[in-house]
């Protein structure tokens, strides 16, 4: 184990640790602010700003040409060049955030759009003897005494398969007032969406029991950011949910059978309005409760919120946007055509079915590299390692592969085979198992449960199911449109998750395809803005419906040669 370093963030005081050497670009993502890398991290664009306040940072004045010397004194620098040294205090500029809090993205690039919410609070009267009226879509649908219009909010969702996220917005400024997030209780159940279609399916009470589940959860998350801002629910108007096709059936009461059996259809493709009271949802019984349209199969809501956040019908060059998850869902833009797909990605980057596997929280390892012949592993808030979460998988994989520990066909080498110029200390890691190799990570002196932590050979198996589906996936779209990688000008990572993924690492293991890594961008949890984006706005809640109209859906599983791409994506590529 390594001295991590503390790095805070302003205006916030958010802190994060990591190792020293690492990018602010990537330190910020850890903290959960997504900042803008048109240029891909390539320090052309300058919208990475930030400003160092106090500690130590490396960076490269030649790379940081957009900088003026004035701005360089001052301790602004590029979060994509700038290198953590010792423990720092940052502060991140409005203007170098994706997702600004103070205005979302129109259909035109980098544009602020007119907020158009279709809740619209007018206060009537004088002396404060009047009454405040609140109308959606023109409706009268409450009122109150006295002046109330600064109370007006929605509330986002993203409804994942593990973690549903709740975001607090205010209708009339659309600054994000408070987020919280739990893990999907329905995991109870199975920490993937067959385990709980199949439950829809196989018993009587089964869909109204997860259904009754998920509705405590986001009513829990409702108050939770309610409680945080001080409101009350019945000044919450509005619901938008974004997410995958089975969680959004599950939500309205929808059985989602038909999604367990070939051809894998969705319930519906339109957009689901119902009245909160209707819907058992925690908000002001008269407002509404909107349910993002689904593309088909699994693509869901969650993927029509990321095409609109990313604008990805309007990327000029062949795009791809990728949202790794249980479920991985994987879009192609080419020429303003939409194609789209879901692999079963399984649940190893979210650190399930991974012996010492764990979700991204304190505890978990979630960065390694290889420093002065052994290995050098980050631990989320620098406590004791609990276990692996799937950033830190996704790394160690990588690290282990260049230094041939594990081989193309993802075998753990044993020491009398492994190839000349291994480290010694790397070396003396390799335990032999049961016929099998495993890799210590963590002895039990120094981990949080007083037992070792091991890379197994099983863990290497599922994060190679894992990725070569997404691979998978992503080669069939490509071959279909006749492109190949090099004709790629941009990977879109979608998803909490995929912020974390350091992406020199995720190409290793062949997740990704070989793109050069500025090509790479990450977006955030495009599900979550896109949802907000359609609480805010008339018009983003009608793109919605347009992309999903315009999307072409493809299912693999009658694609007669995606098990073929499958099999060869399981194998990691060579070297890098």
């Amino acid at each position: 184990m390594s001295n991590e370093l503390r790095v805070t963030f302003q205006p916030s005081g958010r802190s994060v640790f990591v190792l020293p050497g690492t990018v602010l670009l990537e330190a910020a993502g850890q903290a959960g602010y997504i900042i803008q890398t048109p240029c891909g991290g390539s320090a052309r664009c300058g919208k990475c700003r930030v400003r160092v306040v106090s500690g130590k940072c490396s960076f490269k004045t030649p790379e940081e040409s957009t900088l003026d010397a004035g701005s360089i004194k001052d301790g602004y620098r590029l979060a994509c060049q700038c290198r953590v040294e010792g423990n720092l205090t940052v502060e991140i500029p409005e203007t170098s955030l994706f997702q600004s809090t103070q205005k979302i993205l129109s259909h035109n690039a980098g544009a602020a759009i007119i907020r158009k919410p279709r809740v619209v609070k007018k206060y009537t009267g004088s002396g404060g003897s009047g009454e405040t009226v609140t109308r959606i879509d023109g409706k009268v649908v409450h009122t109150e005494p006295g002046n109330s219009e600064d109370r007006c909010y929605g509330v986002a969702f993203d409804l994942g398969t593990t973690t549903i996220v709740a975001t607090l917005v205010d209708l009339a400024s659309g600054s994000d007032l408070a987020i919280a997030s739990m893990v999907n209780p329905q995991t109870v159940y199975g920490d993937d969406v067959v385990s709980r279609i199949k439950k829809c399916r196989d018993e009587k009470e089964g869909l109204s029991e997860l259904r009754r589940i998920v509705i405590r959860a986001v009513n829990t998350l409702i108050e939770r950011v309610l409680k945080e801002k001080g409101a009350g629910s019945d000044n919450v108007y509005e619901a938008v949910f974004a997410g995958n096709t089975a969680m959004q059936e599950i939500l309205c009461g929808i059985n989602p059978k038909a999604l367990g059996e070939i051809p894998f259809t969705a319930a519906f493709n339109k957009p689901l309005k119902m009245k909160a009271a209707e819907a058992e949802i925690g908000i002001n019984p008269a407002g509404d409760v909107h349910v993002f349209p689904q593309i088909g199969g699994f693509v869901g809501g969650d993927t029509v919120a990321g095409i609109i956040a990313t604008q990805l019908d309007r990327a000029k060059e062949p795009t791809l946007l990728v949202d790794v998850g249980t479920n991985g869902e994987i879009v192609l833009s080419n020429g303003g055509k939409l194609m789209a797909t879901s692999v079963a990605a399984g649940p190893a980057f979210e650190g399930a079915r991974i012996i010492n596997g764990m979700r991204g929280t304190t505890g978990a390892i979630e960065k390694a590299v290889i420093a002065g012949g052994d290995i050098e592993l980050n631990v989320i808030d620098n406590v004791k390692p609990a276990g692996i979460c799937g950033s830190g998988l996704i790394d160690i994989a990588a690290e282990l592969l260049r230094l041939g520990v594990i081989d193309s066909t993802g075998r753990i080498l044993p020491v009398d085979e492994l190839p000349s110029g291994v480290p010694e200390k790397i070396a003396a890691r390799i335990v032999g198992q049961d016929g099998q190799c495993s890799f210590l990570l963590v002895n039990g002196r120094e981990s949080a449960t007083g037992k070792p932590i091991y890379l197994y050979q099983k863990d290497v198996r599922e994060l190679q199911l894992a990725s070569g589906a997404i691979r998978a996936g992503v080669n069939i779209l490509l071959k279909m449109e006749g492109l190949t990688p090099g004709k790629l000008g941009a990977v879109l990572m979608a998803g909490g998750f995929g912020n974390f993924i350091r992406r020199r690492n995720a190409r290793r293991i062949g997740m990704l395809p070989p793109v050069p890594c500025e090509r790479i961008r990450f977006m955030g949890n495009t599900s979550l803005f896109g949802a907000k984006m359609v609480l805010l706005s008339k018009d983003e809640e009608k793109y919605a419906a347009h992309v999903t109209e315009a999307s072409q859906h493809i299912d693999l599983s009658l694609n007669p040669g995606f098990q073929e791409e499958f099999s060869s994506a399981m194998l990691f590529p060579e070297g890098e």
